[in-house]
C-alpha cells in the first residue's frame, strides 16, 4: 500500500463534536493497549508480576546499560513510583541495582540470572499475546500499521519540538 507522506496534503479528519469515540484513533489506541496489558498482566500472573513489575523486566533484557532514570523516562513512569516498583522486584531477587562509580546519583539496574530467565519468558508471552491481538491481520496489514504508528509519532515529536521552539523564542 503506497501512503501519501506530503504533510501538505494533511486534512482535518475529525471536528469538534462531530464524531463519536468509536471514531477517534486516541480512544481505539487506549483501548488496544489496555487489551494488550490486561492480557499480558493475566498471562504473567504465573510469575507473580504486575505490569509495572514485568515491563521493566522485559527493558532490561532488551538493552544492557538501563539506570532508574532512564527507564523512567522511557517507561513514562514517574521515577518514585519506577523506585517503589524495582524495590518489589529486587525483593523477588530479580534485578540488582549498583551505583555508578563515576556518579553516585546514577543506579545501574542488572538483571539476576533469575530475572533474565524471567524476562526471556516474559518476551514469549508478550509476543503471543500481540500476535493473538493481530488475529486475522495479514502481513502487509500489520506492516501499513507500523508504518501509520510511526508517522504518528514522528508527527508528535515534530509538534514538541516545534512547541520547544516557539518556547524558546517566545
Amino acid at each position: 500500500m503506497k501512503l501519501p507522506t506530503d504533510s501538505s496534503a494533511s486534512i482535518p479528519f475529525y471536528v469538534p463534536g462531530q464524531y463519536k469515540p468509536e471514531q477517534s484513533l486516541g480512544y481505539l489506541m487506549k483501548k488496544v493497549i489496555s487489551s494488550i496489558l490486561l492480557e499480558a498482566d493475566r498471562r504473567l500472573a504465573i510469575f507473580d508480576l504486575t505490569y509495572v513489575q514485568w515491563l521493566p523486566l522485559y527493558k532490561l533484557v532488551q538493552d544492557e546499560d538501563v539506570t532508574l532514570a532512564s527507564l523512567s523516562r522511557d517507561l513514562q513512569i514517574d521515577p518514585a513510583a519506577m523506585s517503589r516498583s524495582l524495590d518489589r522486584i529486587e525483593l523477588k531477587g530479580l534485578i540488582h541495582r549498583r551505583r555508578s562509580l563515576t556518579d553516585r546519583r546514577v543506579v545501574h539496574l542488572e538483571l539476576s540470572s533469575e530475572g533474565r530467565e524471567i524476562a526471556e519468558d516474559v518476551k514469549g508471552v508478550l509476543a503471543d499475546v500481540l500476535n493473538d491481538h493481530l488475529k486475522g491481520f495479514t502481513l502487509e496489514e500489520w506492516s501499513t500499521m507500523l508504518v501509520l504508528l510511526k508517522r504518528m509519532l514522528l508527527n508528535g515529536d515534530a509538534l514538541r519540538e516545534s512547541a520547544t521552539h516557539k518556547a524558546q523564542f517566545a
